[in-house]
C-alpha cells in the first residue's frame, strides 16, 4: 500500500510498532462547546518509532491520503496537518479496550487541548487481536523504558503492568453512532448480507442449573482478548431445543497467563458462566445460525449445553478468532501471532468448512438403492433404518458374545485381514472370534494369563496383527522400549523385541497398508521425537539405524499410518501431522494443528485421504495438490505451495445432537480413533467412531460434497470401547463393550433423533 510506503520509506529502522488501518477521533469532554467528537482522519496509520534520544518513544499518527487526495488539500488549504506525534509517557494514560461494536480501540489524553479530551485510534474490523494485543505491549515497555532509562529487555510483566491505565476503561459511545461534529464524513460500512435463521424466542426461560461464574482466587486476568454481545440460551433435553436466558450478555475471552484464558459470560448486573478455555468445551461455530454452541460443566461434574446467539455474521466470525486463538495458544504454548497467517486462516477455515452446500445431492437416493441391493445380494439380513425397538423385546441379538469373560473389561479390537478372525483385549487375556457367513462374530477360544518370556503377566496397551495374521504384536504399557511377538497358533508369547534404549515406542503400525496380509517382517514405529524402522532379524536392538529420523525438540508423536505404497503420516499430540514419502528424511508436508491433540490416524490406500481423531472431532483431509507444477500429486510425494496448503473438513456432530447426548449421558463428547473401512481394490466410502454409548458412521461421499448431517448413530446400553470395520466391506462394523462384543449390521444404524439418541440397544442376557 502507497501510504505504507509514505510511512516506513523514510526511516525504516525507527518503526517497531504498527497498526496499518484505522481512524482517529478526538473524543472531547462532555462540556465543551466544541461537540462531543471529531474524526480528524478516516484513513489513519498508528506507529511507534525511535526518537533520536536513547529511551524515548514517539507515537505517530499519520494520515493516509487517496491517490491524488494529497495534492488536492495542498491546493485547497494553506496548512493541513498529516500526522500528529506524541512522546510516549505515563502522563498520556495509553489505553486499549473494545467497544461495542468489537473494534479494537487505543486511547490517550490530548495533553495540549481542554481538560477531559482524549485521543482515540479505532483499528479497522480487520486487525488482528494478536496485532493490537502486541502494539499495546510495546507501548508499555516504552514507557518503561523512559520513566527507568534502561531497557525493557529484562522487564517482568509485573514491571509493565504498572503502566495500564487504571482508571475507568469502558467505551464511550461508538464514533460511528454517537451525533458529532466531524470535520471528515465517515461513510457507515454496510453489514454481510447471509442467510440467517435466528432462534425463537421463549416465553419462558429454562431453569439454568446451578453455573458457577466466580473466578478461583489463585487465577489473575493479565489482559483482555477482546469481547462480544450475543443471546444467551441453554439446551433443554426435554424439548430438545435451545431456550433464551439473557437477551444481551457480553462473552469476554481474559488471558491468565502461562497460555491459560478465561471465558467470562456475563450482564452488566449479574454473571452467568465462567470457565477455564479448553477443548472439552466442545466449540461449534454455525454461521447459518449465527451462532456458538458451547458445553458447560458444573462443579458438581454436571454437563449442560449453551448457545450464543450473535448479531451478524462479522460479530460471531470476531468472536471466533478470539476463541480459537486462546484454544491454540494453549495447545501450542506460542503466541498465536508467532504463526504465519496462512496457518492462522487454516485453523479458522477449518472449523467452518463443513457449511459448504445445503442442496440435496440428487444421486443420494440412488446411492442408498445400490447400497441395500448390495447387501440384498450379500445374503446379508437388513434392519431398516427407521425400524424401531419393541417395547417387549428382552434383548438384541447382534451382540451377544459374553462366552469371554474374566476380570477386567474389553479394551481393543484388533481385525484380521488374512483370516476372519477378530481379537479382543480384555484385561491380560486375548479374545479370538470367528467371522461368520451370516456376518456375526462367534466366540472361538481365550488365550489366558499373557505373560512375557520371563514369566511376567501384563495387559496390552497397543496390539496389532502381523504376518499374515499368524503372530500379533503386543505392547506393555509398563516397558516401553520392548514390543512382544505372540504366536498365535500356539496362544503364546514367544520373543521379547528390544526396539532401542533410548528409543521409547509410543505407537507402531504395518510398513505398508495390507503389510499384515504379506510376510513382511518389518514395521514401522514412533516415539515421542523419531519415526524409525523395526527389523525384528536384527540381532540386539530392532531399530533401523539407516532409516531413523529424529528431532531434537520435543515433536510429541502419537500416532502413525501408513498407504499401499509405504507413505507415512504421523500425527501429535500439538496437533500437527506430517507427511512422508520414506523412512529417514525430512517430511514432504506439514500440516499446521487446529486446537486439540491428535489421539488416532488412519490414512486411505492410495494416500489421497487423511483421517485425524480429535476428542472433540475428526479431520478429514484431502492430500492431493491442487495447483502448481506438482497438482495431482500427494503431499507425501511433494510439499504444497505456500498458498495451497490442505485445507481439513471438521467432522463435528450438530450442536443440537451433541446436547441431547450430553444429556442422555452426563458425559463430555470423547471419540475413539476414526476408521476407514478398508479392503483390497476397494474404495473407502463410511468413516467410523464412537463417543460414550454411541457408534457413529459418516458417507464419506455425502460428506465431501457439503451434507452436513450425513451420518448415522446407534447407542448401546454401556459405552463402546473400540469399533471397527470387518476388513474388505463398509456393510458391518464390529463393536465391543465393556463386557460384550459383536459385529452389527450398518443398516442398523438410525438418523440422529430425539427417539434414536435416547434410546439404548438392549444387549444379550440383560
Amino acid at each position: 500500500m502507497n501510504f505504507l510506503k509514505k510511512v516506513l520509506g523514510s526511516a525504516p529502522k525507527l518503526e517497531i510498532a504498527i497498526i496499518p488501518s484505522g481512524r482517529l477521533y478526538l473524543a472531547r469532554s462532555q462540556n465543551s462547546v466544541k461537540g462531543y467528537s471529531e474524526c480528524i482522519f478516516k484513513d489513519a496509520v498508528a506507529v511507534i518509532r525511535r526518537t533520536t534520544t536513547e529511551y524515548h518513544y514517539q507515537l505517530v499518527i499519520q494520515r493516509a491520503f487517496e491517490e491524488g487526495e494529497e495534492q488536492l488539500e495542498d491546493d485547497e488549504a494553506d496548512e493541513v496537518f498529516d500526522e500528529y506525534t506524541f512522546l510516549i509517557d505515563e502522563a498520556l494514560e495509553f489505553r486499549q479496550f473494545t467497544n461495542e461494536e468489537g473494534a479494537t480501540i487505543f486511547a490517550w489524553i490530548d495533553l495540549s487541548g481542554d481538560p477531559g479530551d482524549i485521543f482515540e485510534f479505532v483499528c479497522e474490523d480487520r486487525t488482528d487481536f494478536g496485532a493490537a494485543r502486541d502494539f499495546f505491549n510495546v507501548a508499555l515497555q516504552c514507557q518503561y523504558e523512559r520513566k527507568y532509562s534502561k531497557s525493557s529487555k529484562l522487564a517482568s510483566d509485573e514491571d509493565l503492568k504498572q503502566f495500564i491505565y487504571n482508571g475507568r476503561i469502558q467505551s464511550p459511545p461508538s464514533p460511528q453512532t454517537v451525533s458529532r461534529k466531524s470535520s471528515v464524513a465517515v461513510p457507515a460500512t454496510p453489514e454481510k448480507k447471509r442467510d440467517q435463521v435466528v432462534p425463537p424466542k421463549p416465553l419462558a426461560p429454562a431453569t439454568p442449573g446451578a453455573p458457577s461464574h466466580a473466578m478461583p482466587k489463585d487465577l489473575v486476568v493479565k489482559s483482555v482478548f477482546g469481547f462480544e454481545k450475543a443471546e444467551l440460551h441453554i439446551f433443554d433435553p426435554k424439548t430438545g431445543v435451545f431456550i433464551l436466558q439473557a437477551e444481551e450478555v457480553s462473552a469476554t475471552v481474559k488471558d491468565l497467563g502461562s497460555w491459560k484464558y478465561w471465558l467470562d459470560i456475563e450482564e452488566p448486573e449479574k454473571g452467568w458462566l465462567g470457565f477455564v478455555v479448553t477443548p472439552d468445551i466442545n466449540p461449534v461455530f454455525n454461521y447459518e445460525q449465527l451462532c456458538f454452541i458451547f458445553n458447560y460443566y458444573s462443579d458438581d461434574g454436571s454437563a449442560s449445553s449453551w448457545l450464543l446467539h450473535f448479531k451478524d455474521a462479522d460479530a460471531l466470525e470476531r468472536f471466533q478468532e478470539i476463541l480459537m486463538r486462546a484454544l491454540w495458544e494453549t495447545l501450542n504454548q506460542q503466541s498465536w501471532v508467532k504463526a504465519t497467517e496462512d496457518d492462522r486462516d487454516y485453523v479458522l477455515e477449518a472449523f467452518n468448512n463443513m457449511a459448504l452446500d445445503d442442496t440435496p445431492m440428487e444421486d443420494q437416493e440412488e446411492d442408498e438403492d445400490e447400497d441395500e441391493d448390495d447387501f440384498k445380494d450379500a445374503g446379508e439380513q437388513i434392519r431398516s433404518e427407521t425400524e424401531t425397538y419393541d417395547a417387549d423385546e428382552e434383548y438384541d441379538d447382534e451382540l451377544g458374545n459374553k462366552n469371554f469373560r474374566g476380570e477386567g473389561k474389553n479394551s481393543q479390537i484388533a481385525v484380521g485381514y488374512k483370516h476372519d478372525r477378530s481379537f479382543v483385549v480384555r484385561g491380560n487375556k486375548l479374545g479370538v472370534f470367528k467371522h461368520t457367513p451370516s456376518n456375526n462374530l462367534e466366540f472361538a477360544t481365550t488365550i489366558e494369563n499373557l505373560r512375557t518370556p520371563d514369566g511376567k503377566v501384563f495387559s496390552p496397551s497397543k496390539v496389532m496383527l502381523h504376518k499374515e495374521d499368524s503372530t500379533m504384536i503386543l505392547q506393555n504399557p509398563n516397558n516401553t522400549h520392548s514390543l512382544f511377538n505372540m504366536d498365535l497358533e500356539y496362544g503364546k508369547i514367544v520373543d521379547e523385541w528390544k526396539i532401542h534404549e533410548d528409543v521409547p515406542i509410543t505407537a507402531f503400525t504395518p510398513s505398508k497398508k495390507f503389510s499384515q496380509m504379506t510376510s513382511e517382517p518389518t514395521f514401522v514405529g514412533v516415539s515421542d521425537n523419531s519415526l524409525f524402522r523395526v527389523d525384528p532379524r536384527l540381532s540386539g536392538q530392532k531399530l533401523v539405524d539407516a532409516e531413523h529420523q529424529s528431532y531434537a525438540t520435543k515433536s510429541a508423536f502419537t500416532s502413525v499410518a501408513t498407504t499401499d505404497s509405504g507413505h507415512l503420516a504421523v500425527a501429535s499430540a500439538k496437533g500437527d501431522i506430517r507427511l512422508y514419502d520414506r523412512l529417514g528424511i525430512r517430511a514432504k508436508t506439514q500440516i499446521p494443528a487446529l486446537g486439540e491433540a491428535i489421539i488416532g490416524l488412519d490414512v486411505s490406500a492410495d494416500g489421497h485421504w487423511i483421517l485425524a481423531t480429535c476428542k472433540t472431532y475428526l479431520l478429514l483431509i484431502d492430500a492431493t495438490i491442487k495447483e502448481g507444477k506438482f497438482a495431482g500429486q500427494l503431499g507425501f510425494q511433494r510439499s504444497f505451495g505456500k498458498d495451497n496448503k490442505p485445507r481439513p473438513k471438521c467432522l463435528q456432530l450438530s450442536p443440537e445432537h451433541v446436547a441431547q447426548m450430553q444429556a442422555e449421558t452426563k458425559k463430555p463428547l470423547s471419540f475413539t480413533q476414526g476408521h476407514f473401512n478398508t479392503g483390497l481394490n476397494s474404495k473407502e466410502t463410511t468413516i467410523v467412531s464412537s463417543s460414550g454409548p454411541y457408534v457413529i458412521t459418516w458417507n464419506l461421499r455425502n460428506v465431501m460434497k457439503g451434507d452436513k448431517t450425513s451420518y448415522t448413530i446407534k447407542r448401546y446400553s454401556d459405552r463402546v470401547t473400540a469399533d471397527n470395520f470387518k476388513f474388505g466391506s463398509d456393510k458391518n462394523v464390529i463393536v465391543a463393550l465393556p463386557d460384550d462384543v459383536g459385529m452389527v449390521s450398518k443398516k442398523s444404524f438410525q438418523k440422529p433423533t430425539r427417539a434414536s439418541i435416547a434410546t439404548p440397544v438392549r444387549i444379550f442376557g440383560e
